[in-house]
């Protein structure tokens, strides 16, 4: 082994265990606080809430850890194990333009690290989310999210990754200035694109029709001197019953989004 090989190996080893040393404190840290709400929010959480809270949080920070694990093996496999030598070899044996080879050789290794990953997310949504009472997806919508996400990265990924392979190969010594260029006007057409397009094949979006809700919204933004193009609902119940928000898009694709189940539980000034 070579001297980047160590180099690859020390980082790794040393990023994993930073990561399991200080998962471990907050962990500790939480479980010695489980019986007790502090005192600021004594009268507003019940003991039964935080103590969830507190469950769920230890719970999700130990299938963090064992995600981590998994990735960590799945890139030594790839490395140092020869993975992605035997898929190169394999895929040469095709004998696809060099341009081809990269491309498919790139999606190839997406495509099964995700395969590989697919028992965690399986036990992330129906095991751990389904335990604390959070989780609304079906298998029928967890297949359809799956193939969605899959025909959109080879549709979205590439295209992008051709263009990237072929400046390596023609543009000379300034091809990553071109790559660079090509990957940041990518996530500028991904931001403007997201919100009108990509989003809505996964969820329903509709106008926030609470009009006292929208008008307080509407001052808060005016405060702030910020613009959008919307408020709108998102029927994030179908999934989870987690409620977020955020802010999405640039120029006119611009958009506030609440996930429902928000909108139901808090109060106007909570929102």
């Amino acid at each position: 082994m070579n001297g980047l090989t160590y180099a690859l190996i020390i980082a790794l080893i040393t990023g994993v265990f930073l990561q399991w040393r200080l998962s471990g404190r907050h962990i500790r840290h939480i479980r010695a606080n489980r019986d007790t709400v502090p005192e600021n929010f004594a009268d507003k959480i019940p003991l039964d809430a935080h103590q969830k809270a507190a469950d769920y949080t230890c719970a999700k920070t130990r299938a963090g850890l064992a995600e981590l694990g998994v990735s960590s093996l799945l890139l030594l496999i790839w490395t140092l194990g020869g993975g992605l030598d035997l898929l190169d070899s394999l895929l040469r044996t095709y004998n696809l333009p060099g341009l081809w080879t990269g491309t498919v050789f790139i999606l190839a290794v997406v495509l099964i690290s995700s395969l590989l990953e697919l028992p965690l997310s399986l036990y992330r949504t129906f095991s751990l989310e389904q335990r604390f009472g959070f989780n609304k997806m079906t298998p029928r919508l967890f297949i359809t999210d799956l193939l969605k996400n899959a025909l959109l990265m080879l549709a979205i990924a590439t295209p992008l990754i051709v263009l990237v392979l072929w400046f390596m190969d023609n543009a000379g010594a300034w091809w990553w200035l071109y790559v660079w260029l090509t990957w940041l006007g990518f996530n500028l057409v991904m931001v403007w694109a997201y919100p009108a397009f990509i989003a809505p094949l996964f969820n329903k979006f509709r106008p926030l029709d609470n009009t006292e809700l929208a008008a307080r919204i509407a001052a808060l933004l005016d405060r702030n001197g910020f613009t959008s193009n919307g408020i709108f609902v998102m029927d994030g119940s179908t999934r989870s019953t987690h409620g977020n928000a955020y802010f999405t898009g640039l120029g006119a694709n611009k958009r506030i989004v609440f996930i429902d189940t928000l909108i139901d539980e808090l109060s106007y000034d909570e929102i």
